[in-house]
């Protein structure tokens, strides 16, 4: 998987970014991999899984796993988004268990918040230490049967005194209109040594 250019956001820009006239709401759903539906083979080349698991009302969540990494997507992506993306991070990783859905006017979901935890080794050791483990906010677009769903930023949740503000932030702000595929998702406000570069790799 290639690795994703990471363009950084000043803090101040976000701060500066103009509030929409709705304020978003929050609901919150648990990703509760052993209720979901397996989607790949038992015998999948790699240990590759493919889950679809529950959401929020009628938008699900595919997590997948390769590698001792994962990606997740939400909403109702297309067959070769659900096949063939994968937006994880360089390290081993894993994505936790609570997810915040952003919600329009209306009740519809525009952006999902996550957070991974990163498995960065110690470089006297280069083994996973600990000491060395990153947590990152992911934010990502919900896909609708119109448009896809990728990750639209990222937010270091140790380097940022309210790491949660800024996500949603950007999940008001800016995923809604993020085009996946062609923009590029950007680490917004302080970044820290612990959180890693992301890769990313969209079907064409």
């Amino acid at each position: 998987m290639p690795i994703a250019r990471i363009v950084l956001v000043p803090l101040i820009a976000i701060l500066l970014a103009p509030v929409p006239g709705h304020a978003n709401d929050s609901a919150y759903t648990d990703l509760d991999t052993d209720r979901c539906e397996r989607l790949s083979p038992d015998n999948a080349e790699g240990g590759f899984i493919l889950l679809k698991c529950r959401g929020w009302e009628d938008h699900p969540v595919y997590l997948k796993e390769g590698d001792l990494r994962q990606s997740v997507l939400y909403g109702h992506p297309g067959a070769a988004y659900i096949d063939g993306a994968f937006e994880s991070f360089g390290p081993f990783n894993t994505a936790g268990d609570r997810i915040e859905w952003r919600l329009g006017p209306g009740g519809k979901p525009i952006a999902a918040i996550l957070r991974w935890f990163i498995f960065n080794a110690d470089p006297a050791t280069g083994e996973s230490s600990p000491a060395f483990r990153g947590q990152v906010l992911v934010v990502s677009k919900v896909a609708d049967k119109e448009k896809e769903g990728c990750v639209a930023g990222y937010v270091d949740a140790l380097a940022n005194p309210q790491p949660n503000l800024i996500a949603r932030r950007i999940a008001d702000t800016q995923a809604g209109d993020f085009r996946c595929g062609t923009d590029r998702p950007a680490y917004h406000g302080t970044k820290g040594p612990l959180a890693t570069d992301p890769t990313r790799s969209l079907p064409q």
